[in-house]
């Protein structure tokens, strides 16, 4: 089971040097890998893949991969359609499902 995901990255979202992107927090319980593999800047349309690996009773182990799809050309707004993505981050996490839901769906 996969979910693919496509936004736009918008120029208020870059906050350092460069355009680039910070990272966002998570509701996961942890992740036991982290790649940061290339940058994402203000401007650039990115996709997300989050594909379930593994379900115990009460945990899901989720892999991620953030590709960028279009990089921006400048602050115009211009962009271009990569041929190939850009692989930009990679990772494995751990959600934990809460014990009352478990309850709930049995």
């Amino acid at each position: 089971m996969k979910v693919i995901h496509q936004r736009y990255v918008a120029y208020s979202d870059a906050h350092y040097a460069g355009n680039l992107v910070d990272g966002h927090e998570s509701l996961f319980a942890g992740y036991s890998s982290v790649e940061f593999l290339a940058p994402v800047r203000g401007g650039d349309v990115i996709e997300v893949e989050a594909r379930l690996v593994s379900r115990g009773k009460r945990s899901r182990a989720v892999a991620f991969e953030l590709r960028v799809i279009c990089r921006s050309l400048d602050e115009t707004g211009r962009a271009e359609v990569l041929a190939e993505p850009i692989v930009a981050t990679r990772a494995l996490g751990t959600g934990v499902v809460p014990a009352d839901a478990v309850k709930k769906a049995s």
